[in-house]
């Protein structure tokens, strides 16, 4: 990214107080903030400045989120998406993620929730970054998602879980996500299923869990600007 010092965030929605309320508190977050009211003006700012995260309405006039999404990534592919929608559902979780998002979250939210997020999403450029340093991305791409690792600590500590003592667990207010990144480790084998509908980790997924952890203390002892 561009601009090391200041995280860049592009905030895309048509609702005006929505949008305000968002800059003014994210500028007092200490991140740099613009914002705009559909897809176009979005791509016209993407070619402008390097944003770390861009803020994504799913329903807008014009272009809607889940369609500016395949321009959004072509523009900035290193650009991390947090979608906000109105309809929660597993289908709309999962194609806005196989669509390019990082993350979701549901209309209407606490700011507290979108921070955490962001922070979230932020750990997960860190993360990739140094995979790719590292040259692991085929094999550690599926655990850039901070989620994603907690399932395999919490899995590592319980050994066998359904989904909602996942959920709870995890503290995640919105279950439709935690099926998606349960599916993508299940798909790296990391995880399984037991007859009975339990998750645990795989023989695979205990030695991922080792390097997972050597990894991590890698990355604090070499923080990069990223």
């Amino acid at each position: 990214m561009k601009n090391h010092q200041k995280r860049q965030i592009l905030v895309v929605d048509d609702d005006y107080d929505l949008r305000e309320n968002l800059v003014e508190i994210l500028n007092a977050e200490g991140y740099g903030v613009q914002a705009t009211e559909n897809a176009s003006k979005a791509f016209e700012k993407l070619q402008q400045t390097d944003f770390d995260i861009v803020i994504l309405d799913f329903m807008m006039p014009g272009m809607n989120g889940i369609e500016a999404l395949y321009e959004l990534k072509r523009i900035a592919p290193k650009t991390k998406v947090i979608m906000i929608t109105a309809f929660a559902t597993i289908e709309n979780a999962v194609n806005a993620i196989k669509r390019g998002a990082s993350e979701f979250i549901t209309k209407p939210f606490k700011i507290e929730e979108l921070l955490i997020l962001i922070k979230q999403v932020l750990e997960e450029l860190r993360f990739e970054y140094g995979i790719k340093k590292l040259e692991m991305e085929d094999t550690l791409s599926s655990l850039s998602n901070s989620i994603r690792r907690q399932i395999i600590r919490i899995l590592q500590s319980n050994k066998e879980m359904r989904l909602m003592q996942i959920v709870r667990e995890l503290e995640v207010k919105d279950h439709t996500k935690v099926i998606f990144h349960l599916k993508t480790l299940k798909e790296s084998k990391i995880i399984e299923q037991t007859s009975e509908k339990s998750y645990f980790l795989t023989l695979e997924g205990q030695k991922i869990l080792e390097c997972l952890i050597l990894l991590e203390k890698y990355f604090d002892d070499n923080a990069s600007p990223v």
